[in-house]
């Protein structure tokens, strides 16, 4: 990490406050995960995960994006005798090649699929009313939407268990300065009342007594971390799936959907000066997975191809019904925080600290 952070310190011997972070509250845990104590615990999991599921069609649902972590998980399942169901979210921007993964994962491993096909003409207005809202992290509707339509799929289903790809092994840096959380209603619903055209009424939402009080207290839908009680490899996971699911590589981190490729590597670095690769390489860095080195040989060359930016940028242009110039124009604004929008900043606040109470590492 650097400066773009503005939160950012360092102590005397030059070491980031993002990495002390790290070294305080997950090296032990995902050092852990190599030690037979770690599987002994992953094993108490699975066997709570079906015992919640016998006598349903599934134990546990999971989100299947097309990506590396997903990927892995559903591989996982099969490995651990699980019986998932995927959910996928198609928000109208999927790449070819994350939705060939999907497919061959789903066939070959003999899972049931469930998908969400987005209300495009909703899901339009309100993405471009978060870029004309000037924030950073304009991949909210996406965030938002996916986990709304996740854990009612588990209420629906009598599903006790939703299996996260989220790991402290490639991802626990991400600095709060470059964006807000999308789990708050209240922001998203203030940013599409002041940019948005229409109503949103098929767009899957989900609220803070729902998130933090519905699911977890009253339906007892528990969120296990799966990726934390194993030595989580990214490379070595890739060479797995590739193999055993005929998995394709898609490039950086989330470039399975074309929107979030624009968004991290062309609207975050040209708008903001924020370069996501910054963050993701340093977790790696932190866990073991890649030197110092060639996380600085993989900055050093563009977040992706330029050509294809371009390409990029046109083709979100036109699905949002705008010209380039347009688009450009509304890029062009001042930036803003996410303070400039009403929010329940504080309320969510609390709100993590239960739910991580209640979150499985």
């Amino acid at each position: 990490m650097d400066t773009t952070d503005p939160d950012i310190t360092f102590d005397e011997q030059g070491l980031c406050s993002h990495c002390q972070r790290y070294d305080l509250m997950v090296r032990d845990i995902v050092d852990r995960a190599t030690r037979d104590e770690r599987r002994a615990e992953l094993e108490a999991v699975v066997a709570r995960i079906k015992a919640a599921g016998q006598g349903k069609d599934y134990d546990c649902i999971m989100g299947l994006s097309g990506g590396v972590d997903s990927s892995y998980i559903a591989y996982l399942t099969r490995e651990l005798g699980l019986r998932p169901l995927a959910v996928h979210f198609d928000s109208g921007w999927n790449s070819e090649l994350a939705v060939s993964n999907i497919e061959n994962i789903v066939k070959r491993l003999g899972i049931d699929l469930y998908t969400h096909v987005v209300n495009w003409d909703e899901m339009r207005d309100l993405q471009l009313a978060f870029f004309k809202a000037s924030v950073a992290n304009c991949d909210i509707p996406t965030d938002h939407a996916f986990p709304a339509i996740l854990l009612s799929q588990a209420a629906k289903h009598g599903i006790k268990y939703v299996l996260s790809g989220s790991n402290y092994a490639t991802e626990f840096i991400l600095p709060s300065s470059w964006g807000y959380q999308s789990g708050d209603l209240r922001h998203l619903k203030d940013i599409h009342r002041q940019f948005g055209q229409g109503r949103l009424r098929e767009y899957p939402t989900i609220g803070f007594f729902k998130q933090y009080i519905w699911y977890p207290y009253i339906r007892r839908i528990k969120t296990v971390k799966l990726l934390n009680y194993l030595p989580y490899n990214k490379f070595e996971a890739k060479q797995i799936i590739m193999r055993e699911l005929g998995w394709r590589d898609y490039g950086g981190k989330h470039y399975e959907s074309v929107f979030t490729r624009f968004f991290q590597g062309y609207y975050l670095p040209t708008k903001f000066g924020y370069d996501k690769r910054l963050a993701h390489l340093s977790s790696l860095i932190n866990s073991g997975q890649l030197s110092r080195e060639q996380a600085l040989q993989e900055l050093r060359e563009p977040t992706y191809d330029p050509a294809l930016q371009a390409e990029d940028k046109r083709f979100v242009a036109k699905k949002l019904g705008v010209s380039v110039d347009q688009l450009d124009a509304i890029f062009a604004q001042p930036n803003k925080d996410y303070t400039a929008y009403k929010s329940y900043a504080k309320l969510f606040d609390v709100g993590l600290k239960v739910k991580r109470s209640f979150t499985k590492l």
